[in-house]
């Protein structure tokens, strides 16, 4: 940590920037954050252990999990994504997926997409759709790691 700074005295410490590559000082601790909290940009939290930062990004940034934040005077807190509940697609092929992308997208709806997975909030009317297309659904707690979408700021 800079300067011998304690835990306590992070409880007041603003966090302004988003580091683009590792830091040089130490990480004082991890900030676990779900998905939707990764798109705030003002806001303040606390780390598993109990201690307060408050965020004060530029608008739109989205945080992803291993990002490095850092105050004015350097300290610096690496973001996790925090396990939620999530909703996994899987299926026997890849052009149900596909179908199914395409369908939630539709619906603006928060989409994490791999090769053989969707993930998404919990929600049972999308599950209903879901099943009904012939697609598995398995209620999760895992990481959630939605698009930014086509005009998101990512890195």
């Amino acid at each position: 940590m800079p300067d011998a700074r304690t835990l306590a005295e992070a409880v007041i410490t603003t966090l302004t920037q988003r580091l683009t590559v590792s830091p040089q000082a130490a990480v004082a601790f991890t900030l676990a954050l779900t998905a939707e909290e990764r798109t705030r940009s003002r806001y303040r939290f606390e780390s598993l252990d109990g201690q307060s930062v408050y965020l004060q990004l530029p608008r739109g940034t989205v945080l992803r999990d291993g990002d490095f934040l850092q105050s004015d005077d350097g300290f610096v807190v690496q973001v996790s994504a925090k396990p939620e509940p999530v909703l996994t697609v899987t299926a026997e092929s890849e052009l149900p997926l596909l179908q199914a992308a395409y369908h939630l997208g539709n619906r603006h709806v928060p989409l994490e997409i791999m090769p053989t997975y969707l993930r998404l909030s919990p929600d049972p009317v999308l599950r209903a759709l879901l099943e009904h297309r012939g697609l598995r659904v398995v209620e999760e707690v895992q990481p959630f790691h939605p698009e930014t979408g086509a005009y998101g700021h990512g890195h």
